[in-house]
């Protein structure tokens, strides 16, 4: 299982991939971040999120996207703009025929970290550790992505583990 994790920001959005090789190894398979200039018109933003995403769907070919739920925002001007980038993302995905999966940030801090309240450097150590990386990621935004295809993988696991004991309970 390959996932497509992004955290949608106004200023930077990341995005990170990672693969599922077997029921417990991850593999990292890339990351970046999206810098959107606050000088630009939000609908060229919106745009570059865009086709940045549907390029970096293209070139991955990921089988699911999660994105992290929006869960604070300092005013209503900035939690409208957060919705619309992650509109945009969800569009991205959709739009190349994926799932998308929404998590709370406490939900994949806990994934993650082993903690929902950890600080971003905890989640970012505990991502280079998962994922065997030598650096950080070349942003934060990236890092909490990465994050995000982690906690989904976490969950799908679990999930499949959970339906194969059911059938297994079932068939006796």
């Amino acid at each position: 299982m390959r996932v497509l994790g992004i955290d949608c920001g106004t200023e930077y959005t990341g995005y990170g991939v990672v693969e599922q090789l077997n029921d417990r190894d991850l593999s990292y398979i890339g990351c970046g971040t999206v810098r959107l200039s606050p000088k630009r018109p939000l609908c060229e933003r919106l745009k570059q999120v865009y086709e940045t995403l549907h390029t970096v769907i293209a070139d991955f070919q990921p089988e699911m996207v999660a994105i992290e739920d929006v869960f604070y925002a300092v005013n209503a001007k900035s939690a409208l703009k957060l919705g619309q980038v992650r509109g945009v993302a969800m569009l991205a995905a959709s739009s190349c025929g994926l799932e998308v999966a929404e998590y709370a940030p406490l939900s994949i801090k806990s994934a993650v970290v082993g903690y929902g309240r950890a600080e971003k450097s905890q989640v970012q150590h505990m991502v280079m550790t998962l994922l065997r990386l030598a650096d950080p990621p070349d942003s934060p935004d990236a890092a909490d992505a990465l994050a995000i295809a982690i906690c989904h993988l976490h969950t799908w696991s679990t999930l499949q583990r959970q339906g194969a004991a059911r059938m297994a309970t079932a068939s006796k």
